[in-house]
């Protein structure tokens, strides 16, 4: 059982962290990683577009950070409670625009919103997992198999 909820951990980390990262890309095509990002064009202000660039490189670290999480568990709590921080003043930011403003922005504030639970479900089980209560002991990063398929921890 400890095996299964690891692997699902990893899985939801990596592609949550793969799709956090793709706002990057507007630093090598700022026209397509805008549009599909926040539904806008590149602005025509310099400093704007430098600044967009900027969050998305840092989007990009963000995400690399929860692929990182993936396979080192001891990096899960603070990745996923910076990405939690992150996507929440986001969310908040945007609450605070017009509706036809965020409009645009709508997939990754759905996203967002999703990343969010997905991640305190994240956190939820690396608790269970690392036994913070108690039960199943051990550190994921080194649960093994038995020839049966059954981790170690759960003998």
């Amino acid at each position: 059982m400890a095996l299964t909820i690891e692997r699902t951990v990893r899985g939801v980390l990596v592609i949550l962290g793969v799709v956090t990262a793709l706002p990057a890309l507007a630093l090598v095509a700022p026209g397509r990683a805008l549009d599909f990002s926040y539904g806008i064009s590149p602005p025509s202000d310099p400093m704007a577009l430098a600044l967009l660039q900027h969050r998305g490189i840092l989007q990009g670290a963000l995400g690399a950070a929860l692929v990182w999480a993936a396979f080192h568990p001891a990096v899960r709590v603070p990745a996923a409670v910076t990405a939690i921080v992150t996507k929440s003043v986001f969310l908040g930011l945007m609450a605070a625009l017009p509706v036809a403003v965020r409009a645009g922005a709508t997939p990754g504030i759905l996203f967002d919103i999703g990343a969010i639970v997905l991640l305190a479900a994240v956190l939820t089980l690396h608790r269970r997992l690392t036994g913070s209560h108690g039960q199943g002991g051990g550190s994921p990063a080194r649960l093994s198999t038995d020839g049966g398929g059954r981790s170690a921890a759960g003998r």
